[in-house]
């Protein structure tokens, strides 16, 4: 039991430390093309429809590739940024950018769910775009946000099992190396029991915290 412990502890500090950083990147890259999106959709507050059709074509075709041919390709990406293609910081990168088109469509679908009256009061007001997006739409749609960033770390923490299986650190790692490398089921029992525990305790968390801030 102390080997377990002492074989999965660190890997586990590995996996929180690729989601955490991987989710707080995917929504600095995401939140921003989310928000432009409805921003320049037809009859928006910007009316850029072209602009709108190529944003949504990008994230469309970086969503459709599977997450392990995706991490493949960003190798060069990752020795660029972190000097390596493995380990947990290398990990990182094809987290945040594969998670970065999941965050554009869930800000774009919690934006697009706020009453349309809402927005044309703060436009009659005299708001202006940008106290419309973080005074009206942002604050309004919070709840919603919080459920769609938690659905998307809980595809991270997915994310990150598979980057192990090429190195990527973390549970998934360990899973391949000690649990099937070296037959120890107890290994990948442990892994599996710690992975649907820390999906478990992040969906808890998220609904919780949505229902706390929900006004409505």
């Amino acid at each position: 039991m102390n080997e377990i412990i002492k074989l999965v502890l660190p890997s586990f500090l590995d996996t929180l430390y690729m989601v955490f950083l991987s989710t707080l990147f995917s929504i600095l890259l995401g939140a921003p093309l989310g928000i432009t999106l409805v921003l320049t959709e037809k009859d928006g507050l910007i009316n850029m429809p072209k602009l709108n059709t190529i944003l949504g074509t990008i994230i469309n075709i970086t969503r459709s590739i599977p997450f392990v041919i995706l991490i493949i390709l960003l190798f060069p990406l990752s020795r660029v940024i972190v000097g390596t293609s493995i380990g947990k910081e290398a990990a990182v990168v094809p987290l945040s950018i594969a998670a970065a088109p999941f965050v554009a469509r869930v800000v774009e679908s919690a934006l697009k769910e706020i009453d349309k009256g809402i927005v044309e009061a703060a436009i009659s007001l005299g708001a202006s775009t940008n106290q419309i997006v973080f005074k009206v739409l942002l604050k309004e749609a919070l709840p919603g946000l919080v459920l769609g960033i938690t659905l998307t770390m809980v595809n991270i923490i997915g994310y990150s099992a598979m980057a192990g299986v090429i190195g990527g650190g973390g549970i998934g790692d360990l899973a391949v190396r000690y649990g099937y490398q070296r037959f120890r089921t107890d290994i990948l029992i442990a892994t599996v029991v710690v992975l649907v525990l820390l999906v478990e305790i992040t969906q808890r968390s998220g609904n919780y915290i949505a229902k706390k801030i929900d006004r409505r």
